[in-house]
């Protein structure tokens, strides 16, 4: 601020009492301006000493001092305005950055829960598949290492030829099958009847339990071998015959 600022400050505190006896002179001066003008143009004007005494003189310099006091306090009052209306127009920009922030903020967010839950449901997907191929895995060597051997002779033949008709529901245990089987070849598959009527007839009964053709044909069981030399599938298409015809291989004590 400059050094008349200061003064003109300085004299506004000495001359508070000067400034009213200003402003009284100013007020005066304005109501004798008043009452000038309502005077009728045609009336005459008297002056006295009276009236010229009524004059109110006033301070020149209080009046400046009054008027610079004045300007300078609308001066600050903008000032201060101004610097209300800048606080208010930062906290607003502060308030709208915050907000753009926290909205972007929870836009990642969002984002990083649907990438988690994404990446989440493609690991369970991937679990699920490596799960669901190993059960695979175990259930083909669980089928491959339960596949039974069977022993290339008369004790193989009869246990195979029983777990084949356990799985076709046909009747028959191993004591019948077996009686039977010697009884019929002595346990030879290559057995063949060339004397009986079957051999007459041109259908000589073949294999472990000297079955003719037509009979074998017509109760082959599927997943067996088309011959009746095969020891296997002449002992379970043998024993499909009996089940039909008396009720079960073990049934039968003769020839049949």
């Amino acid at each position: 601020m400059s050094q008349n600022s200061s003064s003109i400050r300085g004299r506004r505190r000495a001359l508070s009492k000067r400034h009213k006896v200003a402003v009284a002179g100013v007020a005066t001066l304005g109501a004798a301006a008043l009452a000038f003008s309502v005077v009728p143009g045609n009336a005459k004007t008297t002056t006295s000493e009276a009236g010229s005494a009524a004059a109110v003189a006033y301070d020149t310099d209080a009046f400046e001092g009054l008027k610079a006091d004045v300007t300078e306090q609308l001066a600050d009052s903008s000032l201060q305005a101004q610097a209300i209306e800048a606080t208010a127009a930062k906290k607003a920009a502060a308030k709208k950055a915050a907000s753009e922030a926290a909205a972007k903020a929870a836009a990642q967010k969002k984002a990083a829960a649907e990438a988690a839950a994404k990446a989440a449901a493609a690991k369970k997907a991937e679990a699920a598949r490596k799960a669901k191929a190993a059960a695979s895995r175990s259930a083909a060597r669980t089928q491959v290492k339960a596949a039974p051997s069977y022993a290339n002779n008369l004790d193989g033949w009869i246990k195979h030829a029983l777990a084949i008709m356990d799985s076709k529901n046909i009747p028959g245990t191993y004591n019948g099958l077996y009686r039977n089987i010697i009884r019929e070849s002595s346990g030879n598959p290559n057995a063949i009847n060339n004397w009986d009527v079957n051999a007459i007839n041109g259908t000589p009964s073949i294999g472990l339990l000297q079955i003719i053709k037509p009979t074998f044909d017509a109760y082959h069981v599927s997943g067996t071998a088309w011959s009746q030399y095969d020891p296997v599938a002449n002992i379970v298409a043998s024993a499909n015959y009996a089940a039909d015809k008396y009720g079960s291989i073990d049934n039968v004590n003769s020839a049949y």
